[in-house]
């Protein structure tokens, strides 16, 4: 298996763990933050999709632009992770095995994001879903 397809595989198997804790985001607290210099839940989500985006971009037309954009509704978040995140696998399984290295990187800090989107959930009103096997909250349901 060559790195590449290990990312794919990686992207294949966390785009729906994401998407879980997207989808576990309550609409009506997305301005919590933990503390005065957290992000709120809405930037979060945000910086999550932007991110694929501008992977998107590095993948497709060799360089990416950050974009300081307001945050779209959760639910617009949500559909646009969703249409990225399969943009970007289609686009990676198609690369040659040196073209793919400029995205590759983008996957781990999207899932430090989550992670810390998953820590305000509980706190939120929200429930945690299972990330990497169940959470205390899906062996409840």
């Amino acid at each position: 298996m060559t790195l590449r397809e290990f990312y794919l595989e990686r992207r294949r198997a966390e785009v729906p763990v994401f998407l879980n804790v997207l989808r576990a985001v309550p609409a009506d607290h997305l301005s919590y933050k933990p503390h005065d210099r957290s992000p709120t839940a809405e930037q979060v989500v945000w910086t999550v999709t932007s991110e694929l985006r501008a992977c998107l971009d590095a993948a497709t037309h060799y360089k990416a632009e950050w974009k300081a954009e307001p945050p779209r509704s959760l639910r617009e978040m949500v559909h646009l992770f969703e249409r990225w995140s399969n943009e970007l696998t289609d686009v990676v399984a198609k690369m040659d095995e040196a073209s793919w290295n400029r995205v590759w990187f983008i996957l781990f800090n999207a899932i430090h994001h989550r992670g810390q989107l998953s820590a305000y959930l509980r706190p939120m009103g929200g429930t945690v879903p299972g990330i990497h096997g169940p959470s205390a909250d899906s062996r409840s349901m």
